[in-house]
Formats: C-alpha cells, structure tokens, sequence
C-alpha cells in the first residue's frame, strides 16, 4: 500500500474501528516506521508527538489493539484500521476516546454467523449445530418452523421473557438453514435494504 506521508510533515492519521461493532474507538497518527510495524506486529503502533516515538497501544496497559484490516482512503494520506480491542482503548478507562460504550448489540449476529460457518467447515463432533447440519436440509427447515410456532405461542400466550427466548432460537435456527444453503444473515438484510428503498415493488 502507497500512503502519502507528505502532507502532514510524515505523518498520516489512522482512525480505529472496532472490526465487530463498528465503533469508532480512537485516533492517532502513524509515520512509515509505524505503519510497517503495525503490518508487521499486526498490533496497533503510533507515532507519539507528545514523546516523539513509537508507541504501540496497549504496550503498558495490555490493552493492545489487535489489526483485522487496513484500508487507505482515496487520497492515500488518512488510514481506516479495523482492530480488535482487548480491554479499554482509552487512558481514562472508557471504551473510547469519546467515552461512548463500545456495544453494538445487532453486531453480534455477524460474529454468530461466522462462527456458525466455521461450524459448518470443520463440522466438529458434539457440536449441536454440527448434529443440524448432518440432519439435512428438510429437518433444519422442520426446526426453523417448530421454533417459529413456539415464538408465535409465548407472543399470544407467554411471557415477555419467554418470546424473546423463543425468538433468539428462532433466529439461529434461521441462520443455520441459510447457512446450509450457502447464505448469510447478511443476506436478509441485504433484501430488507433493496425493500426499504421508495422505489422497490413486490416480486
């Protein structure tokens, strides 16, 4: 990757996202030497202006930011880095430099459905969803509908608690069936996006 370190005498800025979430979590500035230590440590490492050296994050702490990928933006001179924060990013103890939580609750469904792939490739024995992959497609669906007639029953007759249960049941079950399928949750959502849109008619 070519990054222009020119126009901010040597520096570029490198904005951190959790690879997860999406969170926006901090901001530094790397030089060259930097940048080719992240690639190479696949740890998060600045230029520190204040002590005019390398700092990588999380060097006293432990709480290291670990790189999932790197991307340049047009101009090659600003970085989008996705990473994996282990502990508190910033110094003051929060999850960000902004004091925001880093919890994105409808983010963890993309985290399922990986681990629900990886299910699907190693296929590990003892596993449940292992057991509803070697089951067949027709008993996946089969399950999909019992958990959808018992999501329907606690939303007439249950309880609150008891629905959103039966619901997160239902959901996984979905996705496994996707999966089996060769799809992703991402896949729903990629519709209900094309749905959303002022100028979508129905199929």
């Amino acid at each position: 990757m070519e990054l222009n370190f020119d126009k901010m005498n040597g520096l570029v800025p490198a904005i951190i996202q959790d690879a997860h979430t999406a969170k926006v979590l901090m901001l530094g500035f790397m030089n060259a030497e930097a940048y080719a230590k992240t690639v190479e440590s696949g740890l998060v490492t600045f230029f520190s202006r204040t002590k005019n050296r390398l700092w990588t994050k999380g060097e006293e702490s432990g709480h290291v930011l670990r790189v999932v990928s790197i991307q340049a933006d047009c101009d090659q001179d600003t970085l989008l880095i996705q990473a994996e924060p282990h502990g508190p990013v910033c110094h003051t103890g929060t999850d960000t430099c902004w004091g925001e939580k880093n919890e994105e609750p409808v983010m963890f469904l993309r985290e399922l459905q990986d681990f629900i792939c990886r299910r699907h490739e190693e296929m590990p024995q003892g596993s449940y969803t292992t057991s509803l992959f070697e089951s067949g497609v027709n008993k996946m669906a089969q399950k999909v509908g019992e958990e959808a007639v018992e999501t329907i029953i606690e939303a007439c007759n249950g309880t609150d608690e008891r629905l959103i249960y039966e619901g997160a049941d239902l959901l996984y079950h979905l996705i496994v069936l996707l999966t089996s399928k060769g799809y992703r949750i991402e896949d729903l959502a990629r519709e209900l996006q094309e749905r959303h849109a002022p100028n979508w008619k129905k199929h």
